[in-house]
């Protein structure tokens, strides 16, 4: 009875490196056009000019300096 758990052990070891690799077989992303040339709808901020890149890099920046921890936090406290 004392094999079993080495058996157990050697099985389950040995299930995973039987993994199948994760590919999209045939499949090619073209991709779509660049984020900063999408289209004016009505979730647009305002501030940003749909096509011009420099201002949607900016956005960007701001909105995630929005959400660093680092500076939303005051000093000190």
């Amino acid at each position: 009875m004392k094999a079993c758990p080495a058996l157990m052990l050697l099985a389950l070891a040995l299930a995973g490196c039987g993994e199948r690799p994760q590919e999209m077989a045939g499949v090619q992303f073209r991709g779509s056009v660049p984020s900063w040339q999408g289209p004016a709808t009505v979730f647009t901020v305002p501030g940003w000019k749909v096509g011009d890149q420099r201002s949607w890099s900016q956005h960007m920046q701001t909105r995630a300096q929005g959400q660093n921890e680092f500076a939303r936090i005051a000093p000190g406290g």
